[in-house]
């Protein structure tokens, strides 16, 4: 093979191209092409990648960075980001990327866990795979979801990792508001996603708004500085560079930061095939929605031992295309794919679409879900008329190899009455589809040849600037419960989405201990139809972020917000194994049990404290070894490490609150020499809710927080505000903004100051902390609570902001901190130090 020029830097030699050649043959069987050969030996990752869709972009990234972190010469081990974190625009197929990436690290021996693969149709597939994150020399990948899981990478982040996700999962983390998981866990995720990492941003043309937000978010951490290096590459097949030039970055000017195809690529055969496949383009005499004769047709044009692919704009058109074909009974196995099913059910689907027609072949209807992410073809493709970018995207599901000798491309034009066409258009704007109507008219080949050049305006409109970011750094709620909307810097699809899950429930509705959902079990679902089910009075409850446990019965409409989860009763139908989320199905709706049977997370509830008796002093020490453990991995905290280890001493001090020590069974605990515990057996903690009146005799308190005391307790005890935040912060329950809660439990003197079960002058015996640290007797003191200068000096908040806006700090080191802490005291606390 020609050696594959190196961008940037000094000649490779043929050992190094050798070398690769070989690695990339052990992990996919194939050889590389020149321009993966570029991205992965070159002395810099490219920002740019403009390869047309179908010749290997996810396996040049993917595989790039495996090289370069693994096997490339040490300093380029050493600047490679420890974190791939690969970005998809739509959800349907993100699983095909993540067993892609599994088959990859298993074939090199890397894989951490157990996979099962499964042998046919001529190739090999994850039937099951259970990442391991106790074997630190190898590397595990994951999918980032809604729901409970079991998959507890953010307590490892000194491992290297795939991340794999859809741009809503990723982007609502990069900005602390993750969709669909525990509140608790947002400046975790936040702070692992936005340091020591690669973005991978596939066909970024299809993300919308949520492309500029990938771009701002690159430069805030270029501006404010993180640890370790982060670095985005950003592909698409019709990628112009200037789109990476927004009000808070500027692009590349080095040409060499842009990967495109060169003249070795083209004379590779296989890859030369692809980029020639022939794909003959035609017009449908039927317009977009006339289901019944569009029906007809895509029958008469199917071919047998063949897939057809139907793309639809809409997942409303798409279920009535569908039905119209269902009705006339093909021979052909008939699939419907679109992003409102359950992850079970969805796999399934998707299995039968990737896998051989067979003899009557396949027939697919599928909205835009499968524009993205996915190595898909079909000898036959119809589409709606659709934005350019988009249309390209699809014409890559065509022929993709360009082997077929009897592919071709249909397209259903819009109609030619102006009002139907403004009510067909949605979700794209009008103007748009007949820009593109004025291009595909002039084209009779759909390959990627014979397209031609379009300047195409840069995707997205919404710009989350600096001022944005910082604000959404505070993960307190206001005091309504609500947070900051974020779904405008991620899509700019009206069809903002929920996600939902069926139980079968009593009359009365769900008892308090129902459990949390898990992933399996949840559905995405748009908006603004659950606030329809809603305003009709249908029953749905979700769990209060503030509560002590339970569900809430949501009454209101407009209390809904995107990305929460929701609860509806299986008897409300709504939804089809085969088809997906649908209002109108009124059958009931098969209850997926969750199989851990999780807990709602009560706002007072330290799950993490139900363990072997164990003092103050071990637990301390144990989450002071893991930190050391986790640092030493990591070198841009060694610089930290003291001051971390110090608020790794103290994360726990509060736990000598007598309400902290009060939760124990105090029968059980005579036995325990100890009169300071951190942790204690499950059957030992009291189960009685504690109650909403004010039993003054008793040391329980609702809401209580042992973090809010250490926190106090470092301040008054001369620690640096760096610890004193660690140390609140490390269950991201207590964060920038002390106040109380409603129905908190008011102390009996007026005017005396409370939050979170902490009341003004609470008084705490001495103890120690363990490596020489002893605490003395005395008083909490609550004055930072309040604006301005206070007993012990500055207000909370006033402390925490400068913290957060110190430039050798910053919100993202300051998560990664918190990030850390957090880590450290899970690990410890389930005996992986």
């Amino acid at each position: 093979m020609k050696s594959a020029p190196e961008s940037g830097g000094s000649a490779l030699t043929e050992a190094d191209e050798n070398a690769f050649i070989e690695f990339f043959r052990k992990a996919t069987g194939n050889e590389p092409f020149p321009y993966q050969m570029r991205i992965a030996l070159s002395k810099d990752l490219p920002q740019l990648v403009d390869i047309p869709t179908g010749a290997g972009k996810t396996a040049a990234v993917v595989l790039a960075w495996l090289w370069r972190r693994r096997f490339a010469a040490e300093a380029v081990k050493k600047a490679t980001p420890r974190r791939l974190v690969y970005c998809l625009p739509m959800r349907v197929l993100v699983e095909q990327t993540r067993d892609n990436a599994i088959r990859w690290l298993n074939n090199q021996g890397l894989l951490a866990g157990k996979v099962t693969l499964k042998k046919g149709d001529g190739k090999e597939t994850v039937e099951e795979y259970q990442p391991n994150w106790d074997t630190p020399e190898k590397i595990a990948v994951t999918i980032l979801m809604g729901g409970e899981d079991a998959n507890k990478w953010d307590i490892y982040p000194e491992r290297d990792a795939i991340i794999i996700g859809t741009q809503d999962m990723l982007l609502s983390r990069a900005l602390n508001r993750g969709y669909g998981m525990s509140r608790y866990r947002w400046p975790t995720q936040f702070g692992l996603l936005n340091n020591d990492c690669i973005w991978i941003l596939d066909e970024v043309q299809l993300m919308g708004e949520g492309f500029l937000t990938t771009v701002q978010l690159q430069a805030f951490r270029r501006q404010i500085g993180n640890l370790e290096s982060v670095q985005s590459l950003w592909m698409s097949a019709t990628l112009k560079p200037d789109w990476l030039k927004t009000v808070d970055n500027e692009p590349p000017v080095n040409p060499e930061a842009k990967i495109s195809l060169g003249p070795g690529d083209k004379s590779a055969e296989t890859l030369n095939l692809r980029v020639a496949a022939k794909k003959p383009l035609s017009k449908s005499d039927n317009p977009i929605g006339e289901h019944s004769k569009i029906a007809d047709e895509i029958i008469g044009a199917h071919q047998h031992e063949s897939r057809t692919l139907v793309v639809v704009n809409t997942v409303s058109r798409a279920m009535e295309l569908y039905q119209s074909i269902k009705k006339k009974k093909p021979a052909a196995a008939l699939l419907l794919i679109h992003s409102r099913y359950r992850p079970l059910d969805r796999r399934k689907i998707i299995d039968k679409l990737l896998a051989d027609p067979g003899k009557e072949g396949t027939i697919a209807v599928s909205t835009q879900v499968i524009e993205a992410g996915v190595d898909l073809t079909s000898t036959t493709l119809f589409s709606e008329l659709a934005p350019w970018p988009s249309l390209v995207q699809r014409f890559g599901r065509c022929n993709r190899t360009g082997k077929e000798q009897n592919a071709r491309v249909v397209w259903f034009d819009l109609p030619t009455d102006e009002k139907a066409q403004e009510k067909l258009s949605p979700p794209y704007q009008l103007p748009t589809l007949l820009q593109a109507r004025e291009i595909i008219l002039r084209c009779t080949d759909a390959g990627p040849h014979a397209l031609p050049e379009v300047a195409m305006a840069q995707p997205g409109g919404q710009v989350i600037r600096k001022r944005d970011l910082i604000e959404l750094f505070d993960t307190t709620p206001d005091i309504t419960g609500k947070d900051i909307d974020i779904s405008r810097f991620i899509r700019d699809n009206p069809e903002t989405e929920v996600l939902v899950f069926w139980r079968e429930l009593p009359e009365t509705g769900p008892e308090e201990f129902e459990p949390a959902p898990e992933r399996n079990e949840l559905c995405p679902v748009p908006i603004k139809d659950i606030r329809e089910l809603v305003t009709k009075r249908d029953d749905a409850w979700y769990d209060d972020p503030l509560g002590e446990g339970g569900w809430n019965r949501i009454t209101n409409a407009s209390s809904i917000y995107p990305g929460m989860t929701i609860m509806l009763r299986s008897k409300q139908g709504g939804y089809d194994e085969n088809e997906g989320w649908n209002p109108k199905t009124k059958g009931a709706v098969s209850s997926l049990l969750p199989s851990n049977r999780t807990e709602l997370q009560k706002y007072s509830d330290d799950k993490l404290s139900r363990n072997v008796w164990q003092n103050l002093v071990k637990h301390s020490d144990d989450v002071v070894k893991a930190v050391e453990t986790i640092t030493r991995n990591i070198p841009g905290l060694k610089p930290w490490l003291s001051r971390i280890m110090i608020s790794a001493r103290w994360h726990d001090a509060g736990k000598a609150h007598p309400a902290f020590q009060a939760n124990i069974d105090s029968s059980l605990r005579k036995a325990v020499p100890d009169k300071i515990l951190a942790k204690a057996p499950d059957q030992a903690w009291l189960r009685w809710s504690v109650p909403n009146k004010q039993l003054y005799e008793e040391n329980r308190r609702r809401y209580f927080r042992h973090e809010m005391a250490s926190g106090l307790l470092a301040l008054q005890n001369g620690q640096e505000d760096l610890t004193a935040y660690l140390a609140a912060a490390h269950h991201g329950k207590v964060r920038m903004s002390i106040r109380s809660i409603p129905e908190e439990m008011r102390p009996p003197e007026e005017g005396r100051r409370y939050a979170r079960g902490v009341w003004d002058g609470d008084e705490l015996p001495a103890f120690e902390l363990g490596g020489g640290v002893s605490v003395p007797a005395g008083r909490l003191d609550l004055s930072v609570m309040e604006l301005g200068e206070t007993s012990i000096g500055p207000s909370w908040l006033s402390r925490i902001i400068a913290l957060r806006d110190d430039p050798e700090i910053g919100i993202f080191r300051l998560a990664f901190f918190e990030a850390m802490l957090k880590a450290a005291d899970e690990r410890a606390s389930g005996g992986r130090i």
